[in-house]
């Protein structure tokens, strides 16, 4: 179990779990929201391959190939995965709309926390605190006014009561008009909920990173290795000094973006790159790589994060777009991410696949 600072969560209310380890920069986890109530378990649709595209099984080489590469992208290793399909875009606030209102689920945001669960995550004898500490609530960003220390995410995350998938920026704000934006505040619990509904399944990261390549060999981004921050911008990034300034080069100040706004890669798939995190079926494990078998990896059966140890967490893959070059540069095609399964941001969101 790792050490959790109750200061901090006195302070900003936040009911979460943050590591007093200074993590390298450009590998800070995301925050957690600790476990909550279970939903209801959906029943699968007719299965559709609509708005999906056929990627064809190959070989590559899984990991980092330039020097931004963080230590769990290490060693460069030989895969092959079989063919499969996957969703073009990531799922659509309109989308998980219609999952929604086809099953009534609720998602992990909208649940009250389980001060039972939660007091098994939590240093021993902390009190219990107040209900309306409890109350359904979700991590949002809120930019800082200049400089931080850019290992302590607290200084730019906050959990609002009432964020949600409905509710992106926290009360007050809505989906009205962002249809077609990715929907964002789902946990993974969420993702493979909806995932089952639609009769498919989450990515392997294995998978996922195949096909964020888009048939390029050894390349950085799903474009080559032309820069992000290089016109005509090709992914939605924060361009400037994270968590302050966000310059809105790409036309989009720290903010999703409607599907399909930049270019497909060469696979037809939009968004492989910034936009919104995209959660992965693997557990995470920091050494997978040292083991993973070469043949359609799977992922390991047991989590380990060395930054968080005792809290199990799933892989996440893309960006998003608070990705910044002076922050972590996850929109590399390698670039390997991780949070806990009942988790759910601002900057997370999801697409399936099928076989």
């Amino acid at each position: 179990m790792s050490r959790y600072s109750i200061t901090l969560y006195l302070l900003v209310i936040t009911l979460s779990v943050f590591s007093q380890a200074k993590i390298p920069i450009c590998h800070v986890s995301t925050p957690n929201r600790l476990k909550q109530i279970k939903s209801i378990s959906p029943k699968p649709t007719l299965k559709s391959h609509a708005s999906m595209k056929r990627i064809q099984g190959g070989i590559f080489s899984m990991g980092s190939h330039d020097a931004q590469g963080r230590a769990d992208e290490y060693p460069v290793h030989q895969v092959r995965v079989k063919a499969f399909w996957m969703d073009e875009t990531e799922v659509s606030n309109a989308a998980f709309a219609a999952f929604v209102k086809s099953t009534g689920y609720i998602t992990t945001a909208e649940k009250t926390i389980d001060w039972t669960e939660l007091s098994k995550q939590v240093p021993k004898g902390t009190p219990k605190p107040a209900d309306s500490l409890l109350a359904p609530s979700s991590l949002v960003f809120v930019p800082t006014t200049g400089p931080v220390d850019l290992t302590d995410y607290s200084q730019w995350w906050a959990f609002k009561r009432g964020a949600d998938w409905r509710h992106p920026a926290g009360p007050g704000s809505t989906i009205q008009g962002l249809e077609n934006h990715p929907v964002v505040h789902v946990s993974w619990d969420d993702a493979a909920a909806y995932a089952r509904w639609a009769g498919k399944r989450l990515p392997t990261e294995a998978e996922w990173e195949w096909a964020s390549r888009g048939g390029l060999k050894n390349k950085i981004y799903p474009w080559g290795n032309v820069s992000v921050n290089s016109a005509p911008y090709k992914a939605n990034s924060f361009q400037g000094h994270f968590p302050y300034e966000d310059q809105a080069l790409d036309g989009h100040k720290s903010t999703t973006a409607p599907v399909k706004s930049f270019p497909a890669n060469g696979y037809g798939l939009y968004d492989t790159a910034g936009n919104v995190w995209e959660w992965c079926a693997d557990w995470y494990r920091a050494d997978y790589y040292k083991k993973s078998p070469s043949l359609n990896p799977r992922g390991p059966s047991t989590s380990d994060d060395p930054d968080e140890p005792g809290v199990a967490k799933r892989v996440m893959r893309g960006g998003s777009f608070l990705c910044n070059d002076g922050y972590c540069s996850s929109y590399r095609c390698s670039a390997r991410m991780k949070s806990s399964p009942d988790s759910g941001l601002q900057h997370t969101g999801f697409r399936c696949v099928m076989d």
